[in-house]
């Protein structure tokens, strides 16, 4: 005979059609339950973990994840620059100078944030030179004013490559006129495409161009560093800086970028204990549909233990049933999530090219981005399983406590 009983009896009552349509219906609810909460859960945490991810690779990338700066231009910058790569966690260094303009080309406006960069050093600290689309930042030579710019810029000023744009200094320059802003035309020798706010507001032109704007000699404000781990930037920076002169002073991604990775990680925990509560949910379904069920099988029940059916095994017999809903539930919602995490990202690209939306230009990414964690996925399907066990104990208890007697006694 087939061994264990309860395993046999427990599964045939799961396959077998009842009588009472409610109970059947109660149990597939609860089926649906599971792989919805289960795949919701699946997809949105993929969809968070990328936010999460494109946050420190491309707008990290691009934006410094900490500096060291100095009040004074850094003439000697390149002996500053060994120093401070010789620091454990800093992987790369750069010379930069930043100052905030306006461009202006056929009649449009935009404001921007340029930096001075050196190309050589650029790529050790930046991904600029991996999403290139036209042109190269090796342009960027001294004295000939080439200018990179984001492709987001370029298209809402009307530019392409080689055309030439105006930048705009907030200094005003006295002169016979009066007192009129500062003004250099530039020629585009490169545009880059990240896919995040980066294109609209940033500009690179060559780190002696930005000295020569600013009247300034040939050097850098100060040092750009990326680090082997950017969460350590505020000690690292702050570490370097005290081994420097008092006129040095740091800055890290925390002060520009901190409270939008603080807000992912906060709507991360919220949305999935929400989702978490989906799964709950069904799981007391599973009670409710089993509750049911033992209160329609108290005859059967009692004639098993009539047979000679211990507690236990009766008892095994209802956990087997819930079981086999939870498992059901939990492995069909593991697949339909992780399909749907895959996957999600070219359904919203095509949503939007074919009907025109721009679901994401609030963001800091204008897309969706999604990157599916096996370790959250094992975390979820476990925690499912779990409760679907769980639900399964005080149903099968209580049809281990049907007296044979009285449940017989009306039939």
């Amino acid at each position: 005979m087939f061994k264990p009983i309860s395993l046999y009896i427990g599964l045939r009552y799961t396959r077998a059609r009842r009588s009472n349509h409610f109970i059947s219906f109660i149990a597939l609810v609860s089926m649906i339950g599971l792989t919805l909460g289960v795949a919701v859960l699946i997809t949105v945490l993929s969809v968070m973990n990328g936010f999460d991810r494109e946050l420190k690779n491309r707008v990290l990338g691009m934006i410094p994840q900490a500096t060291v700066s100095s009040t004074q231009i850094l003439t000697d910058w390149p002996e500053l620059a060994k120093k401070i790569e010789g620091h454990p966690h800093v992987t790369g260094v750069a010379p930069f100078t930043q100052l905030q303009g306006m461009l202006t080309a056929h009649g449009q406006v935009a404001g921007i944030m340029v930096t001075g960069i050196d190309p050589k050093y650029e790529p050790k600290v930046s991904i600029i030179q991996n999403h290139m689309v036209e042109g190269n930042i090796n342009s960027l030579q001294k004295g000939e004013f080439g200018i990179v710019l984001g492709k987001q810029m370029a298209d809402a000023l009307g530019l392409g490559l080689n055309d030439n744009v105006t930048l705009v200094l907030p200094e005003a320059t006295p002169s016979p006129a009066g007192v009129v802003p500062r003004f250099k035309r530039f020629k585009i020798v490169g545009i880059f495409s990240i896919g995040a706010e980066v294109d609209s507001m940033m500009g690179y032109i060559a780190l002696n161009d930005a000295s020569t704007l600013l009247r300034l000699p040939d050097g850098a404000q100060g040092i750009r560093l990326k680090l082997d781990n950017i969460f350590q930037a505020p000690q690292v920076a702050n570490d370097i800086v005290k081994t420097l002169p008092p006129n040095f002073y740091a800055s890290d991604w925390t002060y520009t970028h901190g409270n939008l990775f603080s807000a992912i990680q906060m709507e991360k925990a919220m949305v999935s204990l929400l989702l978490f509560l989906i799964v709950l949910v069904a799981a007391f379904n599973i009670v409710s549909s089993l509750v049911m069920v033992v209160t329609d099988k108290k005859s059967d029940i009692a004639i098993l233990r009539t047979l000679g059916a211990s507690p236990a095994t009766i008892t095994k017999i209802f956990m087997v049933q819930g079981t086999v809903i939870g498992v059901i539930g939990t492995v069909a919602g593991a697949i339909l999530g992780i399909i749907l995490a895959t996957s999600i990202s070219n359904v919203i690209d095509w949503l939007n090219t074919a009907f025109g939306w721009h679901l994401f230009d609030a963001y800091f990414i204008n897309y969706l981005p999604s990157y599916l964690r096996w370790q959250d996925v094992v975390l979820i399907v476990s925690v499912s399983l779990i409760l679907s066990f769980l639900a399964t104990i005080y149903p099968a208890l209580r049809a281990a406590k049907i007296q044979p007697a009285e449940a017989l006694r009306y039939e």
